[in-house]
């Protein structure tokens, strides 16, 4: 698991999708792409945008619902949590009497 977040976290691309939905949560693939172009220059094709979220809900770090006839993509900060106590909140050694 901890290796498909550090995949998907390796893009600099996957980084500014996570990054936008941090700020605004349940965006639909055209926002998201209209958002990396006017914001970000990244003028990409909505396929290859598709591609990229594809790989960030297979890490879990977006999650999908659907509205009406839309999917909406959200941020999912759960998969985030075991790195951090893995590094930042490590568990204190056992020490044996």
């Amino acid at each position: 698991m901890a290796d498909d977040v550090f995949k998907a976290l390796a893009d600099p691309t996957r980084r500014r999708i996570l990054d936008e939905l941090a700020e605004r949560g349940g965006q639909s693939l055209f926002e998201i792409c209209a958002r990396l172009a006017t914001r970000h220059g990244l003028g990409m094709s909505r396929q290859a945008i598709s591609q990229h979220l594809a790989v960030l809900e297979a890490a879990g770090l977006v999650r999908t619902r659907r509205q009406g006839r839309q999917k909406l993509h959200d941020l999912n900060t759960a998969p985030l949590e075991p790195l951090l106590n893995r590094w930042l909140r490590p568990e204190p050694p056992e020490t044996t009497p």
